[in-house]
């Protein structure tokens, strides 16, 4: 009798779970129009602008949504936003388990496309929904683009062409939230003149090269800011540029001072 009994509980547990796998497979496909027009409206609410989606999938048992052609848009007094995503992956816990925690265990981003003409972009209301998040985030084949009067207008247009980037645990705020917590990167600056910089950083160090710094590299260590410190986008996007001045007179500073060194020391 004991063996029929233990037979029977784990025939149930099985049953139990097919049946659970069948609920989830069927919950994904009533909830994946939902979830698309949740991730609309919570962008859109985010960065105040228009939010469309070429096509989206949402798998509960696997754990994953994907979001292929996302197009965002803002054309109003305040400024100029684009930005168009090939394809977005974000891994869900399996087993229905992200029913609970519908954060993303990784966010993949591939062929992201942003151009804007102000910071004043992201000065606005704090959204209702929490912030999509993430504990690690990979980025492919990225083309940012600042326009003159975004954050440097003394500089002019800057673009950065971002090959790959890694970051760990990211509140996405903003559609550079993730720079606080990165990791690895391999990105390239335009400025104007036909000024190129390349950037390589993994584990804290950074090495900068390009035709105004000389044959030889420029490396050295940097302490990103802590995202915790700002209270809203706009603060976040005040650290990142006060971070990236900080780091360009840090760059200089340091070619200079290798310089004299070989000048002073035969």
């Amino acid at each position: 009798m004991g063996r029929v009994t233990a037979k029977r509980v784990v025939l149930g547990v099985v049953a139990a779970f097919v049946v659970w796998l069948v609920a989830l497979a069927v919950l994904a496909f009533a909830m994946a129009g939902r979830q698309e027009r949740q991730t609309r409206e919570r962008l859109a609410e985010s960065l105040q602008a228009t939010v469309t989606i070429g096509d989206s999938d949402l798998a509960l048992v696997r754990g994953r949504m994907s979001i292929d052609r996302l197009a965002i848009r803002r054309d109003d007094v305040v400024g100029h936003l684009a930005i168009d995503v090939g394809s977005v992956r974000c891994e869900l816990l399996p087993l229905g388990l992200a029913l609970f925690d519908r954060g993303c265990t990784e966010l993949v981003i591939r062929e992201p496309r942003l151009e804007i003409s102000t910071a004043a972009l992201f000065r606005v209301k704090a959204p209702k929904r929490t912030p999509i998040h993430a504990d690690r985030i990979v980025i492919d084949d990225a083309q940012l683009v600042f326009l003159p009067s975004a954050f440097a207008p003394n500089l002019g247009r800057i673009e950065i062409s971002i090959d790959h980037a890694v970051a760990g645990p990211t509140v996405m705020r903003t559609p550079l939230s993730w720079l606080f917590a990165l990791e690895e990167l391999r990105a390239r600056f335009a400025l104007p003149a036909g000024i190129t910089v390349q950037l390589d950083y993994r584990a804290g160090m950074l090495t900068v090269t390009g035709s105004l710094l000389g044959s030889s590299p420029v490396t050295l260590p940097v302490q990103l800011p802590v995202a915790a410190s700002a209270r809203d986008a706009q603060e976040e996007m005040k650290l990142l540029v006060d971070s990236a001045k900080d780091i360009a007179e840090r760059v200089v500073a340091k070619r200079a001072e290798d310089w004299l060194r070989k000048k002073l020391i035969p």
